[in-house]
């Protein structure tokens, strides 16, 4: 479990004093946590705690907003604190899954409108549906969009 990984992390991370890793894996267990109350009153049964799914969309996001805080710590001349955004992205992606490359991606794409027999821009949503059910967390579904309304269009 993702959850479980994390807590490993943090204690190892502590144990080798490594404050990049311990202050960043404090961080997204903190945003879990925050996640967790959120869901207490809206999921039946163990509502208590979110699931994998929803904590690697949460990590994705958070690297996605170091992605950005880099590129304006870049044209800010901040070169230490885009280091460092660059360092917690490091120690977030060990807990998702391989990221596709490109050409991954445009294969996966070719697959699934081969697949559905999507034929126009009409049918993005079900392209786009299966390749998120396919391969969650595995690709940047933005440059996927992209590579799909290409080759729909």
């Amino acid at each position: 479990m993702l959850r479980e990984r994390l807590y490993t992390a943090l204690k190892e991370g502590l144990k080798a004093k490594d404050k990049c890793t311990v202050s960043t894996v404090r961080l997204v267990l903190a945003a879990v946590k925050e996640r967790d109350i959120a869901a207490r009153g809206k999921k039946s049964g163990d509502g208590n705690h979110v699931d994998d799914d929803e904590i690697q969309a949460l990590l994705q996001t958070m690297v996605k907003q170091r992605r950005e805080s880099i590129e304006m710590y870049d044209k800010g001349g901040r070169k230490d604190l885009a280091d460092r955004e660059a360092r917690e992205i490091e120690v977030i992606e060990r807990f998702l899954p391989k990221q596709m490359d490109e050409d991954a991606i445009k294969d996966a794409v070719e697959e699934i409108i081969a697949e559905t027999g999507a034929s126009g821009l009409k049918e993005m949503g079900v392209v786009m549906a299966a390749l998120r059910e396919r391969h969650p967390g595995a690709m940047d579904f933005g440059k996927a969009g992209a590579m799909a309304k290409a080759a729909l269009s």
